[in-house]
């Protein structure tokens, strides 16, 4: 794992690798599971996102942060990052979840990603955890942004076209990659037959709000 930071106390960085399940198989030798610092870490990650994006988006209203924020703070995010530095391999889980499959669950990789962030922040401090969220995060929210600056893209698209037809929008996915837990979806949009955008993402939901944001710039640029 690189966290590019170096754990004074250790001790802290055992128990936020360790889930429910591993703690209970050891509690004779008094192995602490990473659910308080998992709680710890929710409210820190919230914080810091909050405040980082509050600042960088000085002229969004509420609802739209509020909407990154949520897309930022999430499972599907706090997992995959918690792949990309090795965490699910590092987890210290029970005898039973690990041969269900708990090695790669989602919601056991994102729990343990915020039980780190509290780890983080109780050996090192504010500034560490805000660091760490930071450096992992910073791009994604950039990338995502994009998509949530026209809040719902789907809903300009339509009232568009529907200045001067009723014929319905349609989006169709053209295609599908990459593993189960981190798929990436491809959308077009057609209205009357003709295709006007296409645009992909990690959820079909995505994708098509970023079809209908290329199809209202080709409008715009008629």
């Amino acid at each position: 794992m690189d966290f590019n930071y170096g754990f004074k106390d250790e001790a802290l960085l055992c128990t936020a690798l360790s889930h429910s399940s591993y703690a209970n198989e050891h509690k004779a030798e008094g192995v602490e599971c990473n659910e308080r610092l998992e709680f710890l870490g929710d409210a820190i990650l919230g914080f810091v996102v909050g405040e980082y994006i509050y600042k960088k988006f000085s002229s969004w209203p509420e609802g739209k942060l509020t909407k990154l924020r949520a897309s930022v703070v999430c499972e599907a995010m706090l997992s995959k990052k918690g792949r990309e530095l090795g965490i699910n391999k590092a987890l210290k889980l029970g005898r039973g979840e690990e041969h269900t499959g708990g090695r790669e669950r989602n919601s056991i990789i994102a729990d343990c990603m915020e039980a780190v962030i509290g780890a983080i922040y109780l050996d090192g401090g504010m500034e560490p955890a805000r660091e760490f969220i930071i450096s992992i995060l910073a791009d994604e929210i950039e990338e995502i942004s994009s998509t949530v600056n026209v809040l719902d893209a789907k809903t300009t698209l339509q009232e568009i076209l529907q200045r001067d037809s009723q014929e319905p929008i349609q989006y169709r996915i053209t295609g599908e990659s990459g593993p189960a837990h981190c798929k990436f979806f491809s959308v077009e949009v057609s209205h009357n037959g003709k295709t006007l955008g296409s645009g992909g993402g990690r959820s079909k939901k995505e994708a098509e709000q970023k079809a209908a944001m290329e199809a209202i710039k080709h409008i715009n640029d008629r």
